[in-house]
């Protein structure tokens, strides 16, 4: 199936070659023909186009598209399910989330984990339990060497001595196996101390900091257990985090907007005035109950308010500001391998999550649903239940209906399963609200990456021109 999607963004006419990830900046005329090249001959496009452009450019514009069609950059053929790496691929466990914490001691309003314990009873995870899960993963991985380990809750912090050890386990468990295990903490910042900063930024390739931005919202949204607003307690926490940081290691201020701030931006603008570079504010998924949850009567403004903040960025990035926001991150020249493409986080497969009492789940997202229970870590013969570890190796971009034809299918790789299944009770069928919003955040990602590569054209043309 041949794909393109155009669109106009910050006065420029981009076209993406969906098969191929090959992004074009393209003028007008070139713009309007590409909405029925396919489907004309050139004397039929000549004829719609004659009384806006003359004969002599539109030829010129047919040679250069026919030009790119040949050169496998424009409506090119999608042949991916034809390879024998995806027809044949083999799975092997390279992500583990380690749900040590199933307590929590903020009460955010929006939370999924039900405020730390998912529905179920507050609990830690043993250190034999962790032990176990490190010891399944570095056994379970194949040939892979890098492995993720993410410490996740509830809040992790509160079984700190746990995490500890489990990282000292998996130091010297991956010795002699060819294994690197790249550990993450995710942290609202309550518990932190310099102690702990100091472990976290030796031993942890990333760090996850929980923040909703300036601070009536986040305290709104994330009050303490005693009602209290919890900014200012780990704000000045965080940045003395990310002070001692190595410049080596990665962090990022994670954030979630919701229905009571579609100005998200200034939440973002607001990370930077606090010294954050690395940042990410995270549409809140719920269900229309709550008063605070999306619409699809709020994607107009959502929409303004990514197009609007990915022109900022650019300006920003032209400037050679450091700041960057996750979703406006995209590698036009590699990226993602077309595998990982196609599959997307691989939960049930190349990803789980074990809870505190040793219960594996597909994914943290899946933790409380005990129809997804896949099997106890503490077990001594682990066999996950065939049919739905089928299941969530086949829950790709083919075998979703919505997908085949969408052009951003191989930036969002089919979106997320868990929101599948909690809103339309069909791992097959994504989350159209989120579809919606990342189908935006892609076209402002390609945006910035296309200004930056036309101000850079435009500079070095000048200065031939002065030469």
């Amino acid at each position: 199936m041949k794909l393109i999607h155009k669109y106009n963004m910050n006065d420029l006419n981009i076209v993406l070659d969906v098969n191929s990830g090959s992004v074009h900046i393209v003028d007008d005329l070139t713009y309007n023909i590409l909405d029925f090249y396919e489907d004309n001959t050139r004397e039929e496009i000549k004829a719609r186009l004659c009384k806006e452009y003359s004969e002599e450019d539109i030829d010129a514009s047919l040679d250069e598209i026919k030009d790119l069609v040949d050169e496998g950059l424009l409506f090119t053929e999608d042949n991916y399910f034809k390879l024998p790496a995806f027809i044949n691929r083999e799975p092997v466990v390279k992500a583990l989330c380690l749900n040590v914490a199933h307590d929590c001691n903020l009460k955010c309003r929006y939370c999924f984990a039900k405020q730390g314990d998912f529905g179920g009873k507050a609990e830690l995870m043993p250190l034999e339990v962790g032990k176990r899960a490190i010891d399944y993963i570095i056994d379970h991985s194949g040939s892979r060497r890098n492995l993720d380990v993410d410490f996740f809750g509830g809040e992790p912090l509160m079984n700190w001595d746990v995490v500890k050890e489990l990282v000292k386990y998996g130091r010297e468990k991956e010795k002699g196996k060819n294994k690197n295990i790249r550990f993450t903490i995710t942290t609202n910042g309550m518990l932190l101390n310099d102690e702990k900063i100091d472990f976290i930024n030796e031993h942890m390739h990333n760090v996850v900091l929980s923040l909703d931005g300036r601070k009536n919202v986040n305290d709104d949204m994330r009050p303490t257990v005693g009602g209290r607003g919890s900014y200012d307690i780990i704000v000045p926490k965080f940045q003395k985090l990310v002070e001692r940081r190595p410049k080596d290691k990665y962090y990022y201020v994670r954030g979630t907007f919701t229905r009571e701030n579609l100005d998200f931006s200034e939440d973002v603008k607001h990370f930077k005035d606090l010294g954050f570079d690395l940042t990410s504010v995270e549409p809140v998924v719920d269900d229309e109950s709550n008063p605070f949850a999306l619409r699809h009567e709020d994607l107009p403004k959502i929409f303004d308010e990514y197009e609007k903040f990915a022109k900022e960025t650019a300006q920003a990035q032209l400037r050679g500001e450091k700041f960057k926001f996750f979703h406006f991150i995209v590698d036009l020249n590699q990226g993602p391998c077309v595998i990982k493409r196609l599959t997307g986080c691989g939960a049930g497969n190349e990803y789980i999550s074990v809870v505190p009492n040793g219960d594996i789940y597909p994914c943290h997202q899946f933790v409380g649903k005990e129809e997804y229970i896949m099997g106890n870590i503490m077990d001594d013969d682990i066999k996950f239940p065939e049919d739905m570890k089928e299941m969530f190796r086949e829950a790709h971009v083919y075998n979703k209906i919505d997908c085949q034809e969408c052009w951003n299918k191989f930036y969002c790789s089919g979106g997320c399963h868990a929101n599948a299944v909690n809103f339309n009770g069909d791992i097959r069928k994504p989350y159209d609200l989120g579809c919606e919003m990342q189908k935006k955040r892609t076209e402002c990602a390609i945006m910035i990456q296309a200004k930056l590569l036309t101000d850079k054209e435009q500079n070095e043309g000048a200065e031939e021109a002065s030469l």
